[in-house]
């Protein structure tokens, strides 16, 4: 009952995919050849796909702890570039040799910087001249899926959700969401509401030189510009803010905790967002953190400490079926499930899954949401609310969830929906309903 993808927020992974200009000579990175054989090392590692980047990333920046931090912010922008582009990334290293990391990795670098980079590179004649075609190639002309970057099973299903939604132009609709997730995430942070307010935080980060605009949509979100090291500061350290996306904050505000409430985070993983719904209560009530994810909960006790949040109670469970819950059922006022999901929403920010993910395992996981769902709906009282969420795209850990479960449980109101979409909402991905249980 984890909560899909972990994002490390410390990991840099912002620049844009491609330059639409020529990046001035000033301003291109300074990648020296023991820099540029790192990287190399770290693109070859982390396109094993056999562990979540940011983890391979920390493993790599540990072995190898001489590179300072500019150069780990290189070498990490490059690695998630590649993992947000392979696929048509490797259709144009066809021409080129050597190993894949290399030629994946100079791709990224000429793509994203221009051909100023090819001195830093030293390419052969060959190779330079295979480097200078893609950077003249209109992607345009590539088929959908390879342009796009997206495996043809999850582009398929996209594009058939989008004829069924009644897009007009459905392969325009997918264009568009397609182009967003290959575009970096920015860093969204959540004021804790029980240390300070919006203002005053960003007043505090403005002083330690860090401009954060507010989001309109969300009373508690602040948009970071750039990628400062933020875990330095002083008002990390208080507790004043978390990171936390901005789609991430809107599902809070949907699941609408109100003070002195049971609330029960069903899948809370590291705890974002069990974090988020004690300070919407300012601490009253009592908020049940349940996971079966040990390593993901004790994740939860310093950001706890350090939140001021004297309401959450840890709650490790087996499964879904333990027997400790049954001394919440019937009882809570809120019950958030945040599904274990595919995280196809959260591709921005975590672009191995869309290689690591396969058809079939997002099979595995609809048995594993309807069970999670059903077995959370017990614990709701009367007049309570549950609601299902996901981080997914994909209408079939979605909507046909959500209508499985309606129609196996009618003591439940009718669900209001909500959906937000990287293209369409600036954040990451989500899905959410919410019922209510009927007098």
């Amino acid at each position: 009952m984890s909560t899909g993808p972990s994002v490390d927020p410390t990991i840099p992974e912002h620049l844009p995919i491609a330059a639409a200009e020529p990046t001035p000579a000033a301003e291109l990175p300074r990648l020296t050849p023991p820099l540029l054989a790192s990287t190399e090392r770290a693109v070859g590692e982390v396109l094993q796909l056999d562990r979540a980047a940011d983890t391979v990333l920390r493993g790599f920046f540990r072995a190898n702890e001489r590179l300072g931090r500019r150069d780990r912010g290189i070498i990490a922008e490059t690695v998630f570039d590649v993992l947000r582009n392979r696929r048509r990334y490797g259709h144009q290293a066809q021409s080129m040799r050597g190993s894949l990391p290399r030629r994946l990795t100079w791709l990224s670098f000429v793509l994203r910087f221009g051909e100023g980079m090819l001195p830093a590179l030293r390419p052969d004649a060959e190779d330079e001249a295979a480097l200078r075609r893609s950077l003249a190639s209109d992607p345009g002309g590539m088929p959908q899926a390879i342009r796009l970057s997206l495996p043809d099973w999850l582009h398929a299903e996209l594009l058939a959700q989008a004829v069924a939604d009644g897009e007009p132009v459905p392969h325009a609709a997918v264009e568009r969401l397609g182009q967003s997730l290959l575009a970096p995430a920015p860093l969204d942070l959540r004021v804790n509401l029980l240390k300070t307010d919006r203002e005053s935080l960003r007043a505090s980060l403005a002083a330690d030189g860090v401009e954060a605009e507010p989001m309109a949509s969300c009373d508690t979100a602040l948009r970071v510009r750039g990628k400062p090291a933020i875990d330095r500061l002083a008002s990390f350290e208080r507790g004043e803010f978390e990171v936390q996306d901005l789609g991430s904050q809107r599902l809070v505000d949907f699941a609408a905790p109100r003070r002195g409430q049971t609330v029960i985070d069903f899948c809370a993983g590291a705890g974002g967002k069990t974090l988020a719904i004690a300070a919407a209560m300012r601490s009253s009530g009592q908020v049940y953190a349940c996971d079966v994810s040990t390593a993901r909960l004790q994740r939860l006790k310093p950001r706890l400490a350090r939140s001021g949040a004297t309401s959450v109670q840890p709650f490790g469970l087996d499964s879904e079926h333990d027997p400790k819950l049954r001394r919440l059922a019937g009882r809570a006022d809120l019950v958030l499930v945040d599904a274990p999901c595919s995280g196809t929403g959260t591709l921005r920010r975590n672009p191995e899954l869309k290689w690591r993910m396969l058809p079939e395992a997002v099979d595995e996981l609809n048995g594993r949401q309807t069970a999670i769902l059903g077995a959370a709906a017990r614990l709701v009282k009367r007049g309570g609310a549950l609601v299902y969420a996901t981080c997914s795209l994909l209408a079939r850990e979605n909507e046909a969830v959500a209508a499985t479960f309606a129609q196996a449980h009618p003591g439940f109101s009718d669900p209001v929906f909500l959906r937000i979409r990287p293209d369409l909402d600036e954040s990451d991905g989500f899905f959410a309903v919410r019922w209510v249980r009927r007098e």
